[in-house]
This record gives structure tokens, C-alpha cells and sequence, in this order.
């Protein structure tokens, strides 16, 4: 009752009062003038982006001009007939002169070294073998080795080099064609590779350090347990001798190659109480008698030591290969040992041929 008196008594007033003051008192009052600052500054800030905008497009990329920018004509291009002449006249002419080619690969002197009948004397000038020693540090023995003398240092003659190189291509040749063992030494730094080489090249050892002093002279007690075995022409092990092997002798070398005597002269000196032929490098330095079969050059020089090592080893293979080649022929170029065979039954003696050693075994 009291609430509709007073709705009755106010609503009259209400609805009398005009419209658009009631309506501001529920909005919020606008600022005209921030607006219009504000829309200034985008448009300034925008005027400012487009101007900077056409300043850089205008340098970077320059507006291109139809008559000095156009296609160029390569056939009237002088540059183009020039190169087009160019390789023309190289066509021509490509085939003419001489080619370079390396003259000195080291590698070779081991994994490929020159055969005994390739042997030359420019080869053996590059490989240094004609230097010697000072004057002061020579032998007299060598006087027939030495060409003359140049700065104080003697030349050593390359045709007596080569001349006793091919004579001591034909010995190590001789005693593998003939089944004998060639020992390789070498000793100095560095010729551990071409000992290796040339040892397996000809089938036979090598030794690339220190001698032991007695190896020959008292070899039972220095290599009494080195291991022996018994091959036949073919080199093929023969089984069942191995029980008879160790009451017989240590081998010993029927040709040994030193490639510095200075230094082992030990072992030449127990390869002559033996009888035991040498070959060996002969410096103007060294003493040439040491050596059964002498090879004047450069022993310190390692060029020189691998060349000659190598085509020794060339010559120790190629004995080989003709072994092995009569052996297929049914001819053994050498007369094996007679020794005592010990079997069940009793001793049998054996000699002669290797086939008979060879059926002696098998039935052993």
C-alpha cells in the first residue's frame, strides 16, 4: 500500500522531466581534443613510414633504364670471340709438348723396386749413390772405386757401381735358384722396411737390429730353440720330422746381405771363420775385404740402401720363380742333407733328392 502511494505520488514527476539529461547521466564524458591529437600523431607517424619507405626503395632499387640496360649481343662480343679463339687454339695445340710427370715417388724404391736388368746409371744418380765421404775419411783400399774428387768429398765411379751390383744380382740369384737361405741385415735407422721387403721378396730372413756377437760361431747355444722345419722342392712343410730336427745343427746362412758393414763387422767377421760368402755396401770409408763381393756406394744414404736392397731381393725372386718352375719339371736344383730318421720300427738313413725325403716323412 505505502510503496504504490509512492509510485503514484513520484511517477508523475519522473515522466515530466525531460529525456536527454537522463540519458548523459548514464554515459562517460568524450575528450573532442585528445581525439583529435591523437589521429594527428598516427598521421604524421604514417606520412613519416611512406616518405622513409620511397627514400629507400628509390636507392636500392633504381629505376632502370630501357635504353642503356638492355640485352647484350654475344656474337659481337669481343670478350666471347676471344675465349671462343682461345679454346679453339687449345684444341689444336693440346697434343703438342711434353707431359711432367713426378720424378722421384720414395714409395716405389719399396713396394715396386726396379728388376736387376733395369738397372741404370741416371737411376743411381738420383738415388745419391756416387757421394762418398770427406777426403780425409777415405781407404786406400777403395782407390779403384772412386771416380775423382769435387768439394772434398770423393765421387764414386757409377759403372763400377753398377757393374758389381749386377754381379752381385747373379750370386744372390745363383743361391736361391739353388735352394739356399739369404740373410738380410741391416741395422742403421730406417732400413728396417727395405731389410723386411727384400728378406720376403727372396724367401729368405732378415734381421734389422743389433747382432748378437756368436749367433754363427756358437749358434747351438744362441738359436738351439728356434724352431726347424722340413720342406720339399715345392716348399711345402713335410710332416713327421719334427722329433729328428732337434739333435741336428742351427741353421745357418749360405749368403748374407749387409747393407752397413761399419757397423756389423762382427758378423762378417763370424761369416769368414765359416766360410760363409757376404754381400755388402761398400762406402770410401769401409774396408772393401770385409766382403766377399763388394758394392761401392752410399751407404748412408737410405734412397741408395733401399734402391740396392730392393733390386737384390728382385734377384733373390726371380732365382726363386726358376726353382720352383724346374721343380714342376721333376728337377730339384739342390741335394738336401742326409740325416737319421728315427721310427718305430728302427733308424732308416735317408739321402738324396727331396722326394725321397718326402716319401721318408710320410712314411714316418
Amino acid at each position: 500500500m505505502i510503496i504504490r502511494q509512492a509510485i503514484i505520488r513520484h511517477g508523475r514527476r519522473i515522466a515530466t522531466r525531460p529525456r536527454l539529461p537522463w540519458i548523459r547521466s548514464f554515459a562517460s564524458e568524450v575528450d573532442i581534443e585528445a581525439i583529435e591529437a591523437s589521429l594527428d600523431r598516427s598521421l604524421k607517424e604514417t606520412h613519416s613510414i611512406e616518405s622513409l619507405l620511397q627514400n629507400e626503395s628509390s636507392d636500392v632499387v633504381p629505376q632502370i633504364d630501357n635504353d642503356t640496360h638492355t640485352t647484350p649481343d654475344y656474337n659481337n662480343d669481343e670478350v666471347a670471340e676471344a675465349f671462343r679463339s682461345l679454346k679453339r687454339q687449345e684444341s689444336l695445340t693440346s697434343h703438342l709438348g711434353t707431359t711432367l710427370t713426378p720424378h722421384y715417388t720414395p714409395h716405389t724404391l719399396l713396394t715396386h723396386p726396379p728388376q736387376p736388368s733395369e738397372i741404370t746409371l741416371p737411376l743411381l744418380l738420383a738415388s745419391q749413390s756416387h757421394l762418398g765421404h770427406s777426403t780425409s775419411l777415405w781407404n786406400p783400399l777403395n782407390s779403384r772405386y772412386i771416380f775423382g774428387i769435387r768439394s772434398g768429398i770423393h765421387i764414386i765411379s757409377l759403372d763400377v757401381t753398377a757393374a758389381h751390383l749386377r754381379r752381385a744380382c747373379r750370386v744372390v740369384s745363383g743361391v736361391t735358384e739353388r735352394g739356399g737361405l739369404v740373410l738380410f741385415v741391416g741395422t742403421r735407422k730406417n732400413q728396417d722396411r727395405c731389410v723386411v721387403n727384400a728378406a720376403k721378396l727372396a724367401g729368405g730372413c732378415h734381421l734389422f737390429e743389433r747382432w748378437t756377437p756368436g749367433s754363427i760361431t756358437n749358434g747351438h747355444q744362441i738359436l738351439g730353440r728356434c724352431r726347424m722345419q722340413v720342406v720339399d722342392e715345392f716348399d711345402q712343410p713335410v710332416p713327421g720330422l719334427e722329433n729328428e730336427l732337434l739333435e741336428r745343427p742351427v741353421l745357418k746362412p749360405d749368403l748374407v746381405v749387409c747393407l752397413n758393414p761399419l757397423e756389423n763387422w762382427v758378423m762378417l767377421h763370424e761369416c769368414g771363420l765359416h766360410g760363409i760368402p757376404t754381400v755388402g755396401i761398400i762406402d770410401t770409408d769401409a774396408n772393401p775385404t770385409w766382403v766377399t763381393y763388394p758394392i761401392p756406394a752410399n751407404d748412408d744414404s737410405l734412397r741408395c740402401v733401399q734402391l740396392l736392397a730392393g733390386v737384390l731381393g728382385k734377384a733373390g725372386e726371380e732365382g726363386q720363380r726358376r726353382r720352383r718352375e724346374r721343380a714342376k719339371k721333376g728337377e730339384v736344383t739342390y741335394q738336401p742333407e742326409a740325416f737319421e730318421l728315427k721310427s718305430r720300427e728302427g733308424e732308416m738313413k735317408t739321402g738324396g733328392d727331396a722326394e725321397a725325403i718326402h716319401h721318408a716323412g710320410g712314411s714316418g
